[in-house]
């Protein structure tokens, strides 16, 4: 095996911090199970490798410079993922063997059409795997040997229950620097086709007159969260003026995008988020409430494509967490954005978990900031931009 320099991985352009990695032990791990299964059968790297899951490409880069594969699919659901990877393997391409490739799919039949090797980060939300693993079951090869891995604090036994519903076997292996890996074989392939028919999942909810659609990894899935609830309760409060242009960033389903484009009908709304999940079930959402035409849906990391003072409103339900870390630079970061893109005048709404009082760092970020509405559990704010 060759030496891969995985200590120089880096996660830029998602957020960097002394306490965020962008390899971790159930990267190696589940490298170390994909290299003992390739001394098993060499014929595997014959074949292309699929990749679910990869954080910032240690995975994939990987099974090229250590496994002896020589093409990956790989779907990441988050844009900043997909961008780290190809950061990646740019500033160590002289560790990959000359001619190993990758490419991107999305989360479709052609990423694992006929896979035998599918090596799978397992995802906390227990919806987003019932969605993975049915699609691999369903469309991989019969004797597809799919390892699903994960650090032992975020594993739970109703990951191995939602692998067994479409396959026959699950295996899981030693416990090693608290990671395991669950091999997986036998794909039920009648019964993951019937599943993959319930994707999108959708629910009305009458009090507000919606329909929510959601994909697997949606946040909240077809429910509406409660700090949504709170922004949704205080949105006729913001600014009407005609010809606005709006953001939903961070959209997730698309709830504040939809509710906003029905309360500003000449309004032309943007709803943005950087997860493969999100932008797919808003994307559902908008299509199934007839709101196709005054809302676009888009995928992007931050607001990165987004013009410098371009919006007049912007609506954030904003994440505090990067992965499975809590870590306030990841709104901070946002925030900003956020600020570079408003208008001079222009309005950014937030709701956000009472404790992390971030009311300072929009001031300093957007501008004069004051709070709307208080509840138990969270606080909305509305800053001007100066």
């Amino acid at each position: 095996m060759s030496s891969f320099p995985f200590d120089s991985l880096r996660r830029w352009p998602d957020l960097e911090s002394p306490e965020l990695v962008a390899v971790d032990a159930a990267d190696r791990l589940l490298l170390r199970e994909l290299s003992d299964a390739i001394s098993s059968d060499p014929s595997l790297t014959e074949t292309t490798l699929t990749v679910i899951g990869d954080t910032h490409g240690a995975l994939t880069l990987g099974a090229l410079a250590e496994c002896g594969f020589t093409n990956v699919k790989v779907h990441q659901d988050a844009l900043s993922g997909e961008r780290a990877l190809l950061n990646n393997a740019a500033e160590l391409a002289a560790a990959i063997p000359t001619g190993a490739t990758f490419e991107h799919f999305a989360l479709s039949e052609e990423l694992v059409q006929g896979a035998r090797v599918v090596v799978l980060r397992l995802p906390r939300a227990l919806e987003q795997l019932d969605q993975w693993a049915a699609l691999i079951a369903a469309y991989a090869s019969s004797d597809v040997l799919v390892l699903a891995g994960g650090r032992i604090k975020h594993m739970t036994l109703s990951m191995n229950e939602v692998l067994a519903r479409y396959f026959d076997t699950v295996e899981a292996s030693l416990a090693e620097q608290k990671s395991r890996v669950l091999r997986v074989r036998g794909p039920k392939e009648e019964i993951a086709r019937k599943a993959l028919g319930n994707w999108p999942r959708s629910e009305h909810h009458a009090d507000i007159d919606l329909t929510v659609c959601a994909q697997g990894g949606a946040f909240a899935g077809t429910s509406i969260d409660i700090g949504t609830y709170d922004l949704l309760a205080v949105l006729d409060r913001v600014s009407g003026q005609q010809g606005m242009r709006i953001i939903d960033f961070g959209c997730g389903t698309g709830v504040l995008a939809a509710q906003i484009a029905k309360l500003r009908p000449s309004a032309t709304v943007i709803a943005s988020d950087q997860s493969a999940a999100a932008v797919e079930s808003a994307k559902a959402t908008i299509e199934t409430n007839a709101l196709s035409d005054r809302v676009s849906v888009v995928r992007d990391d931050g607001l990165s494509a987004q013009p410098d003072a371009s919006a007049d409103l912007i609506l954030f339900n904003p994440p505090f967490h990067s992965g499975a870390a809590v870590h306030a630079g990841t709104s901070l970061r946002l925030f900003a954005e956020a600020g570079r893109v408003l208008k001079p005048g222009g309005e950014l709404w937030v709701v956000a978990n009472r404790h992390l009082s971030y009311k300072p760092a929009l001031r300093n970020l957007v501008g004069e900031t004051r709070e709307v509405r208080r509840t138990p559990k969270f606080t909305v704010t509305r800053s001007i931009k100066a």
